[in-house]
């Protein structure tokens, strides 16, 4: 299965479209939206028709109508999606992943840092984390951008990040 993972879009539906073109971004059987922001997560599950798991950022309040985190199952692989300014990202994943374990998560993803990271936990077992970056507002980078996990029962997942002008 191949899952497309995006976050901060900040409202850039213009950043939403640019990715989707991308030739890799088609290939995506669903799509995961780690904030910021909400409606621009029901943007892309309109535009690519299909379905897009989602959480409310910082920057969703007051209008947040989807949790802060969510624990989704794909391909026999749970994964924890959050934003993770609740998590204390900004500092680092420690915290992240402690609770990304605690509620049984092979897989950690989220945003909020803006800076796009691919990390095997340390101390933490086989918990991957995962930050897409920003897909319209990079902070690592002139380009935005966005990644797809590959999952595959008995397999190890992998990810590939992708920039917009790449």
């Amino acid at each position: 299965m191949i899952v497309g993972l995006v976050s901060d879009s900040h409202g850039d539906t213009a950043a939403i479209d640019r990715m989707l073109a991308m030739p890799g971004a088609k290939g995506a059987e669903c799509w995961l939206h780690a904030g910021d922001f909400v409606v621009d997560a029901d943007y892309l599950e309109m535009v690519s028709g299909k379905k897009v798991y989602k959480v409310a950022g910082n920057g969703d309040w007051p209008h947040n109508k989807a949790p802060e985190d969510l624990l989704v199952e794909l391909s026999g692989f749970r994964i924890m999606l959050t934003h993770g300014h609740e998590h204390g990202v900004r500092y680092g994943t420690e915290i992240l992943a402690e609770n990304a374990l605690n509620m049984g998560a092979d897989i950690a993803i989220y945003g909020h840092t803006h800076i796009a990271d691919i990390t095997q936990a340390a101390g933490g077992g086989d918990l991957l984390i995962l930050n897409p970056g920003s897909v319209s507002r990079p902070r690592d980078d002139s380009f935005g951008s966005f990644m797809l996990l590959y999952l595959e029962r008995g397999r190890e997942p992998e990810a590939d990040l992708f920039r917009l002008e790449d």
